[in-house]
């Protein structure tokens, strides 16, 4: 256990956000908690002081590094404290800078694409596409990492297997790999049944961290597995992050397209383009008689897709072989590289990799003079 006398002692040397007053007098504080040896610490600062205040938040978690049985420190910065917490609570508000505004969003090195998959409602499907679609663009040659951002329900450990904590290296998180992906969670770093219990600052500042302070390398496409809903979370990505597009996943019925297009909706009222629409679920295969069951109907995402002007990327269907393997910590398309599932996972990884190459071609400008 960790001497949260110590802790406090050492924050005690850095001054708070006047420069003089000890952080921990300072009511700068908005959540201070450790767990394994990692200590996690927001501070409150004025959106408008955030450049100003990253000496004392980088000096903070010197400090905390500094601590006996401290394996890593975390400080971010927000402009809320948690409700109830003066020193105790979860947060993350990573970076030294307020989220830019959408149009100059700072980049994250080494990467060249995110492309966030997304979903208007949970229960479709969307963690399980998200990671088979990083396997398909892995062996379709890409360099790829996945970014588990659904912090109340990360799937990400369960669906590649992994279970080891991921390490720090120089201040940054090292992500695990797995089947050719570079994989960070929130999961990874806590108990499989421990619940978040997080508000909005907390959740959006903690997805910031894990973008930013994670050592990705080269990478030509982050994929995002975004929660589900048009939140914090969303925005926060939208703001703080250069997107190249987003993938919306959706079962065929009326009910979940709904939500489907409230998701497109979203995206494009923050300038994102919607890279297509997946129809997950989309029929199944009665492995008996082999007789098909459109148990969800048919080509409603298709049909939406249509509609609102964005493409239709695929269909995947649903099937007790990739359940299977997304419990079994092993993507279909992993397990089953040469089968019928993991080639439409491929056929939309393709899809996915023409229309970001698509998009990094603009249209030349004609000068007439």
């Amino acid at each position: 256990m960790l001497d949260e006398n110590a802790i406090t002692q050492a924050l005690g040397t850095v001054h708070g956000p006047d420069g003089k007053t000890p952080l921990p007098q300072s009511d700068a504080i908005g959540g201070l908690t450790h767990r394994e040896g990692k200590v996690y610490l927001s501070i409150i600062v004025d959106p408008a002081q955030a450049a100003r205040a990253e000496p004392m938040r980088a000096a903070a978690e010197k400090a905390l590094r500094g601590v006996a049985g401290v394996s890593a420190a975390i400080v971010t910065l927000t402009s809320e404290r948690a409700p109830g917490a003066a020193a105790h609570g979860h947060s993350h508000q990573a970076g030294a800078k307020a989220p830019p505004r959408r149009g100059v969003p700072e980049s994250v090195a080494g990467v060249r694409h995110i492309v966030a998959v997304a979903s208007g409602k949970g229960g479709v499907g969307k963690s399980t596409v998200a990671a088979n679609l990083a396997v398909a663009l892995a062996q379709e040659g890409w360099r790829v990492g996945l970014l588990d951002a659904d912090v109340f329900g990360p799937s990400a450990p369960r669906l590649f297997g992994l279970k080891e904590k991921p390490k720090v290296e120089q201040s940054f998180l090292v992500p695990l790999l797995a089947y050719g992906v570079k994989v960070i969670s929130i999961g990874l770093m806590i108990e499989e049944e421990a619940p978040v219990v997080w508000r909005g600052p907390m959740v959006t500042s903690a997805i910031t961290q894990l973008l930013r302070e994670v050592a990705w390398g080269e990478l030509d496409c982050l994929v995002v597995d975004m929660p589900p809903g048009t939140g914090d979370v969303q925005l926060t990505m939208a703001q703080s992050a250069p997107l190249a597009g987003a993938i919306i996943v959706s079962t065929p019925q009326d009910l979940a397209l709904i939500d489907a297009r409230r998701g497109i909706a979203m995206f494009e009222k923050v300038s994102i383009p919607v890279l297509g629409i997946i129809e997950n679920m989309s029929y199944f295969i009665c492995p008996h008689c082999q007789g098909r069951s459109d148990i969800f109907a048919h080509g409603g995402a298709r049909l939406e897709a249509e509609k609102r002007g964005v493409a239709f990327l695929g269909e995947v269907p649903l099937d007790i072989a990739i359940r299977e393997t997304s419990d079994a910590g092993r993507p279909i398309v992993a397990a089953a590289p040469d089968g019928a599932h993991a080639q439409a996972f491929r056929s939309i990884a393709r899809a996915v990799i023409g229309r970001l190459g698509a998009a990094q071609r603009a249209a030349p400008k004609i000068v007439i003079g």
